[in-house]
């Protein structure tokens, strides 16, 4: 354990996640400001196709994740919200004793940053601005944003991290 200290340095485990504090910070920034952009330069269902697989599309997510809820009655709103705080706090309680794990906490980060950005969506606007999409074909994959890249980002660095730690552990 005393290992663990001196390899903090001076701050201790303050200063150890601010980096990690900082990632999240600027993907929330990215993503606050890409919404800002969208929300400034296109109407509810407006949409520009780039590619042959991919639009920039002006979309209102009220519910989660493919918009799981988003039919409810609007308490999902407030459920969604403090669900998104109460992770935050619980990410930052993490990091604040790993953030010497590298890919642990750059996913710990992304998380955080995702999770804000979602939720200054839904206490501001009431509900979450989507904009990117990709399609192929007549298929057509639910619209996501900045916040909801870097959750799935952070999502697929837990597990390879847990899975390069059980690989160690052999």
């Amino acid at each position: 354990m005393a290992g663990k200290s001196a390899s903090l340095g001076r701050g201790g485990a303050a200063s150890g996640m601010m980096p990690w504090l900082a990632l999240a910070l600027l993907i929330l920034i990215l993503d606050q400001l890409t919404k800002a952009l969208i929300l400034g330069a296109y109407r509810l269902g407006d949409a520009t196709y780039i590619t042959s697989f991919f639009n920039i599309v002006r979309v209102h997510n009220t519910g989660a994740a493919f918009s799981f809820l988003a039919s409810a009655s609007g308490w999902q709103r407030w459920f969604f919200t403090a669900l998104g705080i109460a992770a935050a706090l619980f990410i930052v309680w993490l990091l604040r004793s790993h953030a010497g794990q590298r890919l642990f906490a750059f996913s710990l980060a992304c998380l955080l940053g995702g999770a804000i950005g979602n939720v200054v969506d839904r206490l501001m606007h009431g509900y979450v601005v989507d904009f990117l999409q990709l399609h192929y074909g007549g298929w057509y994959f639910p619209a996501f944003n900045i916040a909801d890249a870097a959750i799935t980002a952070g999502a697929v660095g837990l597990i390879l991290d847990e899975l390069l730690r059980v690989r160690r552990a052999r």
